[in-house]
């Protein structure tokens, strides 16, 4: 198959290239970055490096493909201007227009838990407008929308509290059930779904493990050497503050606050745990060493 994956060589798009790559089928990868062109080759894979503003280019790229990844980044949480959402609706028309115009007729959409909701999921709206954009193309355009859960890495940014508080602080924690997924099991599933029939659109979660937050705690403390580490819930509004104190982008911070809250609460995981989706194998414990590691530098 020609398959098209965007997301450059990130924490997915490159696992997922060398498994398509091992599998036989002629890869490109769409990068922004013209530093990535030599690497993307070495992979045994196409470049193309352009912009995911422009439609022209795209629709060039995606053009005799036999399907397409489709994902979108974050973008930089500290930039006061970024607009996210915006951000997030530009990109999903652009590739919703690449698609048409290529006659692309066999899609993934790299979503997010969270993104079957029209309020309460915070900054995960992003995600519900891009699969409402996705929805609107023709029934022919055979679309798997995946949600994976929260991702391992962003554990990554309680590091600096660690340090300095000795503890995690969140509005969601302690006894809080939540589901984590490595970006590994994430292509694995993505190479999986793009050698599927593509019979029907549908939706699939992806998750690694079941963890409360103080079950995280424990086993990253334990591989810090800091057996004790706790995980503390705290009020929304102190929570904004921190994000605020260290340089978080307004509307951003809010948005995740929402989306910590409704963790809490139980509402963002509702349709998750309807669907009861097998797990992954990359667990915590093996995570939690990329932690320490990280901790540690």
């Amino acid at each position: 198959m020609k398959i098209v994956v965007t997301g450059s060589l990130g924490n997915i798009s490159k696992p997922l290239a060398e498994e398509l790559i091992a599998k036989g089928h002629s890869v490109t990868v769409i990068s922004s970055n013209p530093e990535k062109q030599k690497d993307i080759e070495k992979l045994g894979a196409k470049a193309a490096i352009g912009a995911m503003e422009d439609v022209d280019f795209l629709t060039e790229s995606f053009t005799g493909a036999d399907a397409v990844y489709c994902m979108i980044p974050p973008g930089d949480y500290f930039d006061p201007d970024f607009n996210q959402i915006e951000f997030y609706k530009q990109v999903g028309n652009n590739y919703a227009e690449a698609i048409l115009k290529s006659n692309v007729k066999k899609v993934i959409h790299l979503s997010s838990i969270g993104g079957n909701m029209n309020k309460d999921n915070g900054q995960l709206i992003t995600h519900t407008n891009v699969e409402n954009i996705f929805k609107s193309l023709p029934e022919e355009v055979k679309i798997t929308t995946l949600r994976p859960t929260s991702f391992y890495y962003n554990l990554f940014g309680f590091i600096p509290a660690i340090k300095s508080q000795g503890i995690i602080a969140s509005n969601y924690g302690e006894d809080d059930k939540c589901p984590w997924v490595s970006p590994s099991d994430i292509a694995e599933v993505v190479a999986e779904e793009l050698e599927g029939s593509f019979s029907e659109r549908k939706v699939r979660y992806i998750v690694s493990e079941e963890l409360t937050c103080n079950e995280i705690a424990k086993t990253l403390g334990e591989a810090i050497g800091k057996p004790d580490l706790k995980w503390i819930l705290i009020s929304d509004e102190d929570m904004l503050s921190g994000a605020l104190s260290i340089g978080f982008n307004p509307k951003i911070a809010e948005g995740l606050i929402e989306m910590h809250k409704s963790i809490h609460n139980g509402k963002l995981l509702e349709d998750y745990y309807s669907s009861k989706p097998k797990f992954g194998k990359v667990k915590l414990k093996e995570f939690a060493k990329e932690f320490a590691k990280a901790y540690n530098q």
